[in-house]
């Protein structure tokens, strides 16, 4: 425990002012977020007996930031360069002997646009207009969400959400999660009224939205350690895992939460 207060304490100190000062600054710390999270990834897929091409993922994810933030016009370009390029490579490589080379190319891809395409969004978030606000309604919405959901699991949880992928999930904790999921959406909503325009049925809707569909983000990166055998994505974080372990349903959360943003308030 007293690991994992530290890590959050130095994680708080770092992250803070780069998610006030935004800009650079933030785009700087979700980049070595999710650069780190794609070697994560490669190095899980690697456990599967699966041979993604490192330089091209974490390259290519630290590109398509680039690109996606702050030359949008070119984003389409980059992927397709990208994805163009990490078939030839895995070609090659086929040639040479490895018979599994398609496998390897799919996963190279899947690191590009997981964490290098969804992941941008991340950072898009923070930057809408009132953004700063916007990021501190949807990313503390998740955090209730998964505090709510183990406090509700450990204590009342009965009946097995997913047997095979999380084995300790329950559908008491999911339901739990939603219930606290949804009361941080109307918390947060009246704390930050004055920032940005929405309503307590607005932050309610919210927190259904994202505490029901962001759990498949934990699911996902569950399926991908169960597939490759390994319990934590890496260990980074003192007492919490990899940066992947942290962020899984933040990934889930930007895009969703973007989307919500733009079709219904900007």
């Amino acid at each position: 425990m007293k690991e994992r207060v530290i890590t959050v304490l130095v994680l708080g100190l770092i992250g803070l002012p780069a998610l006030i000062l935004g800009g650079i600054f933030f785009w700087i710390l979700f980049a070595v977020f999710l650069g780190i999270a794609s070697w994560e990834f490669v190095n899980l897929m690697r456990g599967a007996n699966l041979q993604p091409a490192m330089p091209i993922s974490v390259g290519g994810v630290l590109a398509l930031l680039v690109t996606r933030i702050y030359y949008p016009q070119h984003e389409s370009v980059v992927l397709v360069l990208l994805v163009l390029f990490a078939m030839a490579y895995h070609s090659i490589a086929f040639e040479r002997g490895r018979n599994q080379a398609a496998s390897d190319f799919a996963i190279t891809v899947t690191a590009l646009v997981y964490f290098g395409w969804v992941g941008a969004y991340l950072i898009k978030l923070r930057n809408l207009p009132d953004g700063l606000w916007w990021f501190v309604l949807v990313l503390p919405i998740i955090w209730f969400t998964d505090s709510g959901a183990y406090f509700v699991g450990k204590n009342l949880g009965k009946h097995k959400l997913s047997p095979r992928l999380s084995p300790n999930k329950t559908w008491e904790g999911y339901w739990g999660g939603v219930f606290f999921g949804v009361l941080a959406g109307i918390l947060f909503a009246w704390l930050w009224r004055e920032n940005i325009s929405i309503t307590l049925l607005n932050g309610a809707i919210f927190g259904l939205v994202l505490s029901m569909l962001t759990t498949l983000g934990d699911l996902g990166e569950s399926m991908i350690k169960r597939q490759s055998g390994i319990k934590d994505s890496s260990h980074i974080l003192p007492g919490h895992g990899g940066i992947f372990d942290r962020i899984d349903s933040w990934i889930w959360a930007a895009p969703l939460g973007y989307y919500l943003i733009i079709y219904f308030f900007i």
